[in-house]
């Protein structure tokens, strides 16, 4: 039954996986349909077709490799110099110029000169390569609510799961008591497994992040404590010592590497309970991901040397090391064959397919071609030289030709490939446990 259920949680990451990435070409196609542009192709995945269909002037279809997908839209570039688009030069780096201008025309139709992508203006081609990244923006907005309101997240509750009996500082080698370790102010206070607390030092509290900052903001006090035990509230007093402790970022959450800070020691840990956050709440929380997501993309390079030695030396994976698509779709199918409530297994696939996304997202807008955000970029760019051509009435420079970075694109879609290879290596060899 825990193989059945690995691989249902696999096809069903896959089958979301999918859905995202013709979620996301539907933006490019209806786009360049709203613009005129002529698109021959919509397919879903790569390497060889396994169905299509012709509806129209497009093609539709499935291909064999489900980790990506395209729309082929015809003029992507414009012509050369010249005025020609064939190839005509044994230059390497001018033969991928010439090849990539070149299979942009290849299926031009007559009539087709007023619909070629070149020829829109900047801003609507603008629009049709942020249409996809945006559409992956939305579907992962929409799934993280329906997960964050829906089903709940994971919450520390301001509910005391364990007493600690004494201070030891969070460098200690062991959280054991060492014969002259002082008791904790819990211990102390006679706080148990199960009090709720109501207020500290006088502030009602109504979450642990609230409790969490007080206590640490408390250290050399001694302050009053209201719990609820048994249906009734008693009234506590505990006396806040000093500790060493984990830093913690602004959501609360511990600095991975950081050195350990001077703050106030209470001495319990708290439960952990699902919680179905707000409207509000929920966009603040998805906020802090993308934020998080974008310094994580931000430091990916730095993290190739750990993921390198994960491959060569068996180094075990960290929780923060890259994952790609393979070792998410085997985490999503670990997790349902967990012994867990359905709802808790779903939830989790929801959470992971909106990430997938929200990197998507992310990833596709960085300006660098092939990617979206590359063309995003060219657009801009071009609409900033013909509007200072206009201001300083020099003559209209024309389109940006997109076409003479495809040496670039191609050195960067490169490192692209070869990433992807080692994190899929890592994935297969030495995969992120969960737990």
């Amino acid at each position: 039954m825990t193989a059945v259920m690995t691989v249902v949680g696999i096809a069903v990451f896959f089958l979301g996986l999918l859905f995202s990435i013709a979620w996301h070409e539907l933006g490019h196609l209806s786009t360049a349909k709203l613009f005129k542009i002529r698109v021959p192709q919509y397919m879903v995945g790569f390497g060889p077709t396994i169905w299509s269909r012709k509806k129209g002037e497009t093609e539709y279809g499935f291909k064999a490799i489900p980790l990506g997908g395209y729309i082929r839209m015809i003029g992507m570039f414009p012509p050369g110099p010249d005025g020609r688009i064939t190839k005509r030069s044994s230059s390497p780096w001018r033969s991928m110029i010439e090849d990539a201008r070149e299979a942009s025309y290849e299926e031009l139709l007559p009539g087709d000169e007023d619909r070629l992508f070149y020829t829109r203006k900047p801003w609507k081609r603008v629009i049709v390569m942020f249409a996809g990244p945006f559409m992956n923006l939305i579907l992962a907005f929409a799934l993280f609510l329906i997960a964050m309101m829906g089903f709940g997240v994971p919450k520390s509750l301001p509910i005391v799961g364990t007493v600690s009996q004494c201070v030891v500082p969070v460098t200690a080698a062991t959280d054991t008591c060492p014969a002259n370790a002082p008791a904790s102010p819990a211990a102390a206070a006679g706080l148990r497994a199960g009090d709720r607390i109501v207020s500290f030092g006088g502030d009602r509290i109504t979450s642990y992040d609230q409790l969490q900052s007080d206590i640490r903001g408390a250290a050399g006090r001694t302050v009053p404590v209201v719990v609820q035990r048994a249906g009734r509230e008693l009234s506590l007093t505990a006396a806040i010592q000093t500790n060493q402790l984990a830093k913690l970022d602004k959501n609360g959450n511990p600095v991975p590497n950081a050195k350990p800070v001077t703050a106030g020691f209470l001495g319990i840990t708290p439960t952990t309970g699902v919680v179905q956050l707000g409207f509000g709440d929920s966009v603040s929380r998805m906020t802090d991901m993308a934020d998080t997501g974008l310094h994580s993309l931000i430091a990916l390079p730095g993290k190739i040397p750990a993921l390198w030695d994960s491959v060569v030396k068996g180094t075990p994976r960290t929780a923060d090391q890259p994952v790609g698509m393979v070792g998410a779709a085997r985490v999503g199918g670990e997790v349902f064959a967990m012994h867990m409530p359905a709802t808790q297994k779903v939830a989790f696939m929801v959470n992971l397919l909106a990430g997938i996304n929200l990197s998507l997202f992310l990833f596709n807008m960085l300006p660098l071609l092939p990617l979206d955000g590359g063309h995003v970029a060219g657009a801009l760019w071009e609409s900033v030289r013909r509007r200072a051509a206009a201001l300083f009435k020099r003559p209209d420079p024309g389109p940006f030709d997109v076409a003479k970075l495809m040496p670039v694109a191609y050195v960067v879609a490169s490192i692209f490939i070869g990433f992807t290879l080692l994190v899929l290596i890592a994935d297969v060899i030495n995969p992120v446990k969960i737990s």
